[in-house]
């Protein structure tokens, strides 16, 4: 998901803020006031954990003029344990009108926004079952997709309708009925939707049928082959043309297919020639494109834009950097379009690796912040990509935590986009060898692959595969507000440095520049002594660090 722009007064605010205050000691903790519904729709209930998702086949009629869906979604699930009760989420005002299993209507009742289903019987372990929600309903309106969330019903310049979904946060519950939590991946989905005749539906995986039952309604059925999140799911419904390439990838041939709006398609044909570049260089840094069997499709759509798997969302004006600006400001950020680089750099760190919980939200997009920093570097040279990603600094806040509070559906900080990107960038510092390190990002993708994760999985690997303790290093990034502080003294030909503003126990080695050598030093909160024959020294800015010179009592 996109990151919102920030007004420059209140991020120099924070920036002074957090420079010049030294916060107590330990980990920041927020403090959140919950519901039961945050429960209910944030936590592996007991009416959650004992099934396991296998089948969806969503299968609705889109009723633009009315802003209205209809439809059912049948459910496909392995039965883990023997229980009777299951939860289904569907967020008001949409409604569930009946449930059926095997043709016989099931009870159930509704606590919000969530459904719990009385089964006949008690389910065996090891059956696979199915049952069928039919459910109607306007759905909630984004306002300001894809932040808020919603369906999107617009117009395009012909006036034809032009509706697309974005859900993520809120969840795909807002306008299907579905088990709406991150850690169960359905394996597979078929999408059918029926839409006016004069339009077209593009959705996830591949399109298996065009179905034209009257003349007034035409439906698109599209198949998903691999696991797929909930939020990933989408349906995006205009007057579309599309084309399509080929690139050879490290799977053997990728379909690229690209839909936009009609008018559009020469400018479209152009710009999007950076959609083959931006897979080449992720294939390069993270491995194959991880769903080969489901091709990758960029959709034009009536907002910014949106990680959608295999079909990612675009509406960033064909201009390159964010709606024509360089978030960076760098001039780096105008080498390439920000929403094809970012989004897609989602296949990989988000489609494929997929938070089990949005709290650890950074995974996505930590990583896929810090992907358009390794399109750069791809591309442009690693010294483009280091002023690149610095660049981004200047929107971090470090007013909370990265990290948010688990199992109530709730996001931490939205600096887990630069900041996120930042830490992943030290941590290349710290790692010393380019080979190793992109062999670390190609076995996240490897080891994780087409799986749901916790950040703990994430730093364990990062860890042992660069074969050094992390853990404080990630504590401090991403469950503190403070930035450390590397405190020197250059004195009587010795240089004396320790860690403030940092938690308990901070371990990280940094580099330092005296007369254009290059000394590695593992400072701790407690001062250290070397000698040192030099006058002054520069901090490797690659650190996402702070330092201040005792010796002439300033910060720099």
């Amino acid at each position: 998901m996109k990151k919102k722009l920030k007004s420059k007064s209140l991020v120099l605010l924070c920036f002074f803020f957090t420079y010049f205050t030294i916060f107590g000691q330990g980990l920041m903790e927020e403090k959140v006031n919950t519901t039961r519904q945050d429960t209910l729709r944030g936590s592996i209930t007991e009416e959650r954990s004992w099934w396991d998702l296998t089948y969806y086949h969503l299968d609705i009629k889109v009723l633009p003029e009315k802003k209205f869906i209809s439809g059912s979604n049948t459910v496909g699930y392995k039965v883990l344990e023997n229980k009777k009760l299951m939860q289904i989420d569907l967020q008001q005002p949409m409604l569930i009108t009946s449930i059926t299993s095997r043709g016989k209507k099931l009870k159930f009742y509704r606590d919000g926004n969530a459904y719990f289903i009385k089964m006949n019987k008690r389910q065996k372990v090891g059956e696979v079952n199915y049952i069928k929600i039919n459910y109607q309903g306007i759905p909630k309106e984004a306002i300001r997709a894809p932040w808020d969330g919603g369906l999107s019903w617009d117009k395009d310049q012909n006036g034809n309708h032009f509706i697309a979904t974005s859900c993520q946060g809120l969840g795909a519950s807002v306008w299907w009925p579905n088990k709406d939590h991150m850690y169960d991946e359905v394996d597979s989905m078929l999408i059918s939707v029926n839409v006016p005749k004069n339009l077209k539906n593009i959705s996830n995986g591949r399109l298996k049928k065009v179905t034209s039952k009257d003349d007034q309604t035409t439906t698109y059925d599209w198949f998903v082959s691999n696991p797929i999140n909930n939020y990933g799911v989408n349906i995006n419904i205009g007057d579309y043309v599309g084309f399509s390439s080929k690139f050879d990838g490290e799977n053997g041939l990728l379909d690229i297919e690209n839909y936009v709006l009609s008018y559009n398609l020469e400018k479209a044909k152009s710009h999007f020639k950076q959609v083959p570049m931006m897979i080449e260089a992720f294939e390069y840094w993270f491995g194959p494109y991880p769903f080969y069997e489901d091709s990758f499709k960029i959709v034009e759509v009536p907002y910014l834009g949106m990680e959608h798997q295999s079909s990612i969302t675009y509406g960033n004006e064909f201009k390159n950097g964010y709606l024509g600006r360089d978030l960076s400001g760098t001039g780096w950020g105008l080498k390439f379009d920000y929403i094809i680089i970012h989004e897609g750099g989602h296949e990989w760190f988000a489609n494929n690796i997929t938070y089990k919980d949005i709290a650890d939200m950074w995974i996505h997009e930590g990583f896929t912040c810090y992907s358009e920093n390794l399109y750069v570097d791809y591309f442009f040279g690693k010294d483009a990509s280091s002023e690149y990603v610095i660049g981004t600094r200047k929107g971090i806040s470090n007013t909370k935590p990265i990290i948010g509070p688990y199992d109530v559906n709730r996001e931490g900080s939205s600096d887990m986009y630069s900041k996120g990107a930042n830490l992943l960038h030290t941590i290349r510092q710290i790692a010393n060898d380019d080979k190793k390190w992109r062999n670390t990002l190609r076995g996240l993708n490897k080891t994780f692959y087409h799986k749901t994760v916790t950040t703990a999985e994430i730093e364990n690997f990062i860890s042992e595969s660069l074969n050094t303790d992390l853990s404080t290093v990630f504590d401090q990034y991403l469950r503190d507000i403070r930035i450390p502080i590397l405190e020197y003294e250059i004195k009587n030909g010795f240089l004396k440095y320790r860690w403030n503003n940092v938690i308990e126990n901070f371990k990280m080695p940094i580099k330092i520049i005296a007369n254009k050598n290059l000394i590695e030093i593992n400072p701790t909160k407690k001062f250290k002594k070397i000698a040192f024959a030099y006058d002054e020294l520069i901090i490797d800015k690659n650190y996402y660090v702070f330092s201040k010179n005792l010796t002439k009592s300033e910060g720099n």
